[in-house]
């Protein structure tokens, strides 16, 4: 099961630069390890991740197998009106998961 932590301002002024932080803890499995009986374990990463502010894309990126477990993303955005932001994870096996917070701008 995953679980998806952001860290969000609770409000910042307009103009302002600030630091966006994404964690999501996802049990990841590179596709090269094997069982004690030889047996390959599937592969099962994240492969994308997203940030939207007001339906704009602010931040994208892709991650492969080398990633760690549970990968913490931070990436900045210049604030300017009061808005949803979209965290979104996706990977392999159809996994799915969205955050949302409201970034409030005064």
């Amino acid at each position: 099961m995953a679980e998806a932590i952001v860290s969000v301002p609770a409000a910042v002024k307009s103009g302002e630069l600030i630091e966006l932080k994404a964690l999501i803890r996802h049990p990841m499995e590179t596709g090269f390890r094997h069982t004690q009986n030889g047996e390959r374990i599937p592969r099962n990463i994240i492969t994308e991740f997203s940030c939207t502010y007001a339906g704009e894309p602010v931040f994208s990126a892709k991650l492969y197998p080398s990633v760690t477990a549970n990968p913490l993303l931070t990436f900045f955005l210049r604030a300017a009106t009061t808005a949803e932001l979209v965290f979104r994870w996706r990977g392999d096996n159809g996994f799915d998961v969205t955050e949302r917070a409201l970034l409030r701008v005064g």
